[in-house]
């Protein structure tokens, strides 16, 4: 008879970090993690060294996103087009000004 392995680290919370799944009793949600292992190549262990999170947290938050990687991966993605929109509707000062000297200053909106 096989054995049910529940992740008991992980807790989602409404009105925390947005209901996101994150390692119980911290605000550092399992896409946190995530990024800092497989994107900016940090170990599990100095990941939870340098936060200082149980170890056994850290792997259940990716066993979490392996678990979960379409959804999580989805939003991530949905996150980085809202960004994308909105930084492109709304250039920074230097953007407008880096627009503005090579002379494509059509795109540009003042806020003043």
């Amino acid at each position: 008879m096989p054995t049910t392995v529940s992740v008991e680290h992980i807790e989602m919370t409404p009105g925390m970090r947005g209901g996101k799944p994150r390692i119980a009793g911290t605000r550092i949600a399992v896409e946190d993690v995530m990024v800092m292992h497989l994107k900016m190549g940090y170990s599990l262990l100095e990941i939870a060294t340098k936060y200082d999170l149980l170890v056994a947290a850290v792997y259940d938050a990716m066993a979490y996103y392996y678990d979960h990687r379409q959804e999580i991966d989805r939003e991530l993605a949905e996150n980085d087009v809202f960004v994308d929109e909105f930084m492109r509707q709304n250039p920074g000062r230097l953007q407008a000004k880096i627009k503005e000297l090579k002379g494509d200053s059509e795109n540009y909106v003042s806020f003043r």
